[in-house]
Order: C-alpha cells, then sequence, then structure tokens
C-alpha cells in the first residue's frame, strides 16, 4: 500500500521590506506640499467668490504698467495679487521637496518631488490664461481640476515616504482593487461635474465673466446622482473590506473617504437649497480638495512593497511552498 504523501509545509514569507528611515524634514515638506495645494484651491475660491478674479486684469503683470496693483484696483487687485504672491509660497515648497528628497537618494520619491515642482509654473501658466480670457468657465473649471490633481500627487508622496521602493503587490483581492479604481474614476467623475456645475451658477469670479451656458438645475441633478453612485461604491469597500480583514492601510482611507463624502454632500445639498452663499461655497471647495487627497490615498493602499521570498529547503517528502504575509 502506498504511504500518503504529506501535505506541504507552509512558511509565511518575510513582511514587506520596511521604508529606509524618513528625515524629519522631508515629512514635513511633503505635508506642507499637502497642506500648501489644498490651501492655494481655497484662496482661489475665495478670489472668484468676492468677484476679485480679474482684481488683476492681465497676466504676468497685474496692470500694463506694473506687476502689483494701483490704488485704483482697489480691494479686488489686492485679493487676486495676494492669491498669486502665494505661489511663490508653492516654488519654495516644491523646490525645498525636491532638494531635500534628491539628497535623500531615493529615485522614487525624487521623481514625485520633480512632479509637484513642475505642477507650480504649469498651473501659473494655466491661471494667466484664466485671466487673459476673462475667467472663461471652462479654462477655470481645468485649472481646478490641475490643482486636485496636485493634491492627489501630495497624498502620494506622504504614502510612498512610508513605504520601501522596489515592486508592489496587492494587498487584497483583484475584486476589490477594481471596485477601489471605480471609486477613484467616479470621484473623478464628480469633480468634473462639479466644476460643470460651478461654471453654469453664480460666482463667476467678476459681474462680467462669461458662463458656461448650461442649466444649473439639470447639471446640479447629475451631479448629486453621480455623489450617490460613489457614496455607494465606497460604502460597500468599506462593509466588504471590513468582511474580508483587510489591511488595516486599506481600512483606514476606506472609512476617511467615506467620511468625507458625507459631509461633502451635506454642504453641498445645504448650499444648494440656500442660495449658494460664499461661505458655504468655500467650505465646499476644501471638502472637494479633501475628497481628491482621501480617495487618492484608498488607491495608493491597496499595493504595497512586494516582500522578498525567501528561499527554503523541503524537508525529506515534502516540499515548501511560501505565501505571502499581510500587513495590517
Amino acid at each position: 500500500m502506498p504511504k500518503p504523501v504529506p501535505a506541504p509545509h507552509r512558511v509565511p514569507a518575510p513582511p514587506a521590506p520596511p521604508a529606509p528611515p524618513v528625515p524629519r524634514l522631508l515629512g514635513a515638506l511633503a505635508w506642507a506640499s499637502l497642506v500648501a495645494n489644498i490651501g492655494i484651491v481655497l484662496t482661489g475660491g475665495v478670489v472668484r467668490l468676492t468677484g476679485s478674479g480679474l482684481g488683476c486684469p492681465t497676466w504676468p503683470r497685474c496692470t500694463e504698467e506694473s506687476f502689483v496693483p494701483q490704488g485704483e484696483l482697489g480691494i479686488h487687485g489686492a485679493i487676486e495679487f495676494g492669491n498669486r504672491l502665494l505661489t511663490f509660497v508653492l516654488v519654495a515648497v516644491a523646490v525645498a521637496t525636491f532638494l531635500v528628497a534628491l539628497r535623500h537618494g531615493r529615485p522614487a520619491i525624487t521623481r514625485i518631488a520633480v512632479v509637484l515642482g513642475l505642477g507650480v509654473p504649469a498651473q501659473a501658466v494655466i491661471g494667466g490664461i484664466t485671466v487673459l480670457t476673462d475667467l472663461n468657465p471652462w479654462t477655470v473649471a481645468f485649472h481646478l481640476l490641475v490643482s486636485m490633481a496636485m493634491i492627489g500627487v501630495a497624498v502620494l508622496l506622504l504614502r510612498r515616504l512610508h513605504d520601501a521602493d522596489g515592486p508592489r503587490q496587492r494587498v487584497v483581492p483583484s475584486g476589490y482593487v477594481a471596485l477601489v479604481g471605480a471609486i477613484f474614476a467616479t470621484t473623478w467623475g464628480v469633480l468634473y461635474l462639479g466644476t460643470v456645475v460651478t461654471g453654469s451658477g453664480p460666482h463667476a469670479g467678476d459681474a462680467n465673466a462669461p458662463r458656461n451656458g448650461l442649466d444649473p438645475q439639470t447639471w446640479s441633478q447629475l451631479h448629486a446622482d453621480l455623489v450617490f453612485l460613489l457614496v455607494g461604491l465606497t460604502l460597500a469597500a468599506v462593509l466588504l473590506l471590513r468582511a474580508v480583514d483587510a489591511p488595516a492601510r486599506v481600512r483606514r482611507p476606506a472609512w476617511a473617504l467615506l467620511g468625507v463624502e458625507i459631509a461633502q454632500g451635506a454642504v453641498g445639498f445645504v448650499q444648494y437649497y440656500t442660495g449658494l452663499p460664499e461661505v458655504l461655497v468655500a467650505l465646499h471647495l476644501v471638502g472637494a480638495a479633501l475628497t481628491s487627497a482621501t480617495a487618492t490615498w484608498l488607491l495608493v493602499a491597496v499595493h504595497a512593497p512586494a516582500p522578498k521570498a525567501v528561499a527554503q529547503k523541503p524537508s525529506s517528502g515534502s516540499s515548501a511552498t511560501v505565501t505571502n504575509s499581510r500587513d495590517r
């Protein structure tokens, strides 16, 4: 009678390789990049909500004769010029982040810092085109969406700082990765439709600025429908990730995104039914920035550095199989 074949002996794979220690200055600059990019969204909103979008009627100068606002431009000129000055804060943070990342010696981090740095002059040019086109609503929308993308890049930098470089692998089943991808795509659909609604309504940035000519009520309803879809997908992700005991690195951003979506939806409904008061519109802008940040956090979290396989000599009469441990 043949001997039974022993079951394979399973040994856990080593945990994912730890990231090199993050210099305190680099970590602080990464946070500064995120805060500054969210801040520029808020100050840009203040420019629009106060009707100061053409407070400096040309670009790159404030007027044809001067880089700084003159007395006749009043408070609107001061607000718009102040927003332009914040670009130099972004430049300083971006340059410092790049230099410290370069010294840190991690090419992956340096590349992300380069993208953040290049985004600043790109946004300055887009902002200039926005002024030169008299606040064309489609250009204004593109300007805001690029800011949302830069917020996502800043989140990527923060997350990758604490992960080791090298190959990455998913930490949840492929179906969950697809669900998170759908959430991210829907998030960007919501952000885009938000800019369309904004371009069809008040708060154009200047009394004479054009609107996109679309019906605000119709597009607001479409925007709300997509928000409901986004909340439903995120809630499903939260429940499913909990059911399979997914790693905490994935559960945390899922919960954070759901919380931001609920708060953002509440602000959106209140502002719509109260006539779009400026304070609530500004708060809604910050909520949009946080939505971009948390959606990116969730997207990045579903992959982690791949552990290095360790070869183990099989014992006599058995075979060795390596399984992956999970990051909790």
